[in-house]
């Protein structure tokens, strides 16, 4: 499974308080009806925990969870609340799906504003059938679409976000991963700004799970995440490339046919290079999925989740691996004017790199 994935930042339940006054009432309806679905579903794991009937496997991954959840605060500092200390069983793969749009010829994705959440690349439903059916009619207004499940998402303490069924059996190393990036969602997020608030949340991630395996962590686990990091820095390596050439192409004057040849021939080409990717990785598939719908949706998206990584890995080794001054030097930028935070996270990407999730 790769570990890229979308996090789902979301209020979506929220939306019942507005219903009152928007224009786009079904969609609120929708997004109010799923989130109290999942709220009234919520058992508390302790409690869950002292039952007779319960199945030893889901026991132990309970309680694996409410372990991984009190590293986060302990350790991690990130907030103390009842946030992942429920469960709720869910009657499907994933929490919700995600709409990601883009034009044919931009790289910018299409967002869409909410209350307190602001406004974001992407658009929630909990309904997968829902969710195409929206793609389509923005395909049909000339857009590319990216539509993908997404395991979790954060309510930004709102709620008292669960675990929910449908990552409650990933393997510990995942896990981990998506609660310390849900979690620091709760931490910092600025609205307006998904780019910023992603690379955020990932950094601490990464940091966090660095920390994690190195606490309790097996040699094997160990391996597989640095095995993950060494193929997620390939693979960002790789779009990037793609996001670069496409940039220039739609940045000229050419005829709409002649650049959207060319458009064509630049993601056969990479979809070619691909394999080479593979190669490396020994076969490896856990891209696979991703590169069948390689589009400028998918791109800017990308783009949103991991463009600002170095930025905020900069920080963090600047903050000497210490997370509360990490904390606070990027709610400082978070409190600048978007001007001077852009340029201040531009200086910070030039900075030589020691990894991804810093030192310590």
């Amino acid at each position: 499974m790769t570990t890229w994935r979308f996090s789902g930042l979301s209020i979506l339940g929220l939306a019942l308080v507005f219903l009152s006054a928007c224009s786009d009432a079904p969609y609120y309806y929708q997004a109010a009806k799923g989130q109290l679905e999942i709220l009234r579903k919520r058992e508390p794991i302790e409690k869950l925990l002292t039952s007779d009937q319960l199945p030893e496997v889901q026991r132990r991954q309970l309680e694996r969870a409410l372990q991984i959840r009190d590293f986060a605060s302990q350790q991690l500092m990130l907030p103390h609340n009842n946030s992942y200390r429920t469960y709720v069983e869910l009657d499907r793969d994933y929490a919700l799906w995600n709409v990601v749009a883009a034009p044919e010829f931009s790289l910018n994705a299409k967002t869409w504003c909410f209350p307190i959440a602001g406004c974001v690349s992407y658009r929630g439903y909990f309904s997968e059938t829902e969710a195409q059916d929206y793609a389509l009619k923005l395909q049909e207004q000339g857009y590319e679409t990216l539509v993908r499940g997404v395991p979790a998402y954060s309510t930004l303490q709102w709620f008292d976000d669960p675990v929910l069924s449908c990552f409650s059996t990933w393997d510990s190393l995942a896990f981990a991963r998506l609660i310390f990036h849900e979690l620091a969602h709760q931490q910092l997020y600025l609205a307006n700004d998904s780019s910023f608030s992603e690379a955020f949340a990932t950094s601490v991630e990464l940091a966090g799970v660095r920390r994690w395996l190195e606490s309790q962590g097996s040699p094997q686990q160990q391996q597989l995440f640095a095995t993950q990091l060494e193929r997620e820095a390939d693979f960002s390596v790789w779009t990037a490339k793609i996001h670069r050439q496409l940039a220039r192409l739609y940045a000229t004057d050419l005829d709409l046919s002649v650049k959207r040849q060319r458009k064509a021939d630049i993601l056969t080409q990479a979809k070619t290079s691909y394999l080479e990717l593979k190669a490396r990785w020994n076969g490896y598939r856990g891209y696979d999925a991703w590169v069948t719908s390689l589009n400028n949706a998918y791109l800017a998206s990308r783009q949103t989740y991991r463009g600002l990584i170095p930025a905020f890995t900069a920080l963090l080794e600047q903050s000497g691996g210490d997370l509360q001054a990490f904390y606070r030097a990027s709610q400082t930028l978070a409190d600048l004017p978007p001007k001077e935070r852009q340029q201040k996270l531009e200086q910070l990407m030039l900075k030589p790199q020691v990894s991804w999730f810093g030192k310590h």
